[in-house]
């Protein structure tokens, strides 16, 4: 893939932050996330447009929406905040030789990873470097990809797809004065404040030699699997919780490993299982982990059920007393305590679900992504769920030393659920 980079820019917020905005504190939870950037890439088929016009547009619709989300355009001050110095976010734009359609064929990582500006996708930030980096990729056939990276001390997935939608309506509309921005979003700290909670240490990648693989569920295979469970009279699973549990189960056997010694972590949203709800627009990271540990039961029905029993305890608990009048200090430091110590034992695998934050609907005027898709996390046994395009099926990134992937690809009874990498068509149906 021969690369031209085009341009190279700072996009400032349309209107300078106000004076009492300018400190931006940072949420409790946000205080002790690793500093990488999360990536995504959306890819669109053919824009209308000619492409100069077009990622001006773009420049303009994002410094529009850099006024509502004036924090990203700062830079990280210390553990706890955000300086809102509207030094903007990084604008690249650069052209492809190669066609996009070769591209979904057969993603990889190595055709994916020069998509990301400055290839940043999962690296350390830094006090000093941008908070958001975006590029603008294009294709000889008209096709393009954006590809955002943005630091995980502000943003969760729910955050990143906020961000990423109103940026496209500003587009797509293309009426950028005031009355059509997006309201300001709710800062995490205004619901889960620092106050008085002790700094912990911020939580580090424990960085591996890992390769990444995408596993694609269809919505069929889903609904059998949901059958299955069903008939063993858990109620309603969802599409998350039996994908989840399934890939879970088939590497524990597949790696050869114990359930007793083999824990499963999954990141929660908190935004509705707090009392009272959280803003549906609240930024930030509010998530936090839920443990299935050392199942005695591991059929899929038996997985399910605790991923279900599990979930109800940690909406009794987390969701009260991390907020509302409930709220719980000594709990919560304890939390902060416990998350940012290494005592785990035994082998771990980590789920985080980007499924149902609508980034399918990011329309920024040339209709809805043929496709988007994060990249290779350096998590050894970290897994990231990802809606298909139709909504009904789950796409899975799995990531695994090299000689753990080689057995868990070879397993016939996910292999009968999960495609392996499927081509992607720039047209789908």
């Amino acid at each position: 893939m021969e690369m031209e980079l085009i341009s190279r820019e700072r996009i400032k917020p349309w209107t300078g932050t106000p004076a009492e905005l300018r400190n931006y504190r940072l949420c409790f939870i946000d205080n002790i996330v690793f500093g990488n950037y999360i990536p995504l890439v959306l890819f669109y088929s053919s824009p209308h447009g000619e492409q100069e016009q077009e990622h001006e547009t773009l420049k303009q619709s994002l410094s529009h929406v850099l006024s509502r989300y004036y924090f990203l355009a700062g830079t990280l001050k210390d553990q706890v905040s955000i300086d809102c110095n509207d030094q903007g976010v990084l604008f690249l734009v650069a052209r492809f030789s190669c066609e996009l359609s070769s591209i979904l064929q057969n993603p990889t990582q190595a055709s994916l990873n020069p998509l990301f500006p400055d290839q940043l996708h999962w690296k350390p930030i830094n006090s000093t470097s941008t908070i958001l980096a975006i590029q603008i990729n294009y294709f000889p056939c008209g096709g393009l990809a954006i590809a955002v990276c943005i630091s995980h001390k502000v943003s969760d997935a729910a955050t990143l797809s906020h961000f990423i939608n109103h940026w496209a309506t500003l587009n797509r509309i293309k009426q950028h004065h005031l009355l059509s921005l997006p309201p300001f979003p709710v800062p995490g700290a205004s619901l889960f404040p620092q106050d008085a909670l002790p700094l912990f240490p911020e939580l580090l990648f424990v960085k591996n030699d890992v390769v990444c693989t995408r596993f694609v569920f269809q919505a069929s295979k889903i609904d059998s699997l949901k059958a299955i469970v069903s008939y063993h009279n858990v109620p309603n699973p969802t599409r998350v919780e039996v994908v989840s549990a399934l890939l879970y189960k088939r590497a524990v056997s597949a790696l050869g490993l114990d359930f007793k010694r083999t824990s499963f972590r999954t990141a929660v949203n908190l935004r509705k299982r707090t009392v009272p709800p959280l803003p549906e627009n609240s930024v930030g990271n509010l998530v936090w982990f839920l443990f299935l540990l050392n199942p005695s039961q591991t059929e899929l029905h038996d997985l399910v059920l605790k991923m279900k029993q599990a979930l109800t305890e940690f909406c009794d608990t987390y969701g009260r007393q991390f907020g509302g009048k409930e709220k719980d200090t000594c709990f919560i430091t304890e939390c902060l305590k416990q998350a940012g110590s290494d005592e785990e034992s035994g082998s771990l695998f980590c789920c985080s679900s980007w499924c149902r934050f609508g980034m399918y609907e990011a329309d920024f005027g040339w209709g809805k992504p043929v496709w988007l898709t994060t990249t290779q996390c350096p998590v050894k046994n970290s897994i990231v769920l990802m809606d298909t395009r139709d909504g009904g099926g789950i796409e899975a990134l799995v990531n695994m030393e090299e000689q753990d992937m080689a057995k868990f690809e070879r397993d016939l009874h996910l292999l009968h659920y999960a495609s392996l990498n499927p081509p992607l068509s720039i047209y789908p149906s």
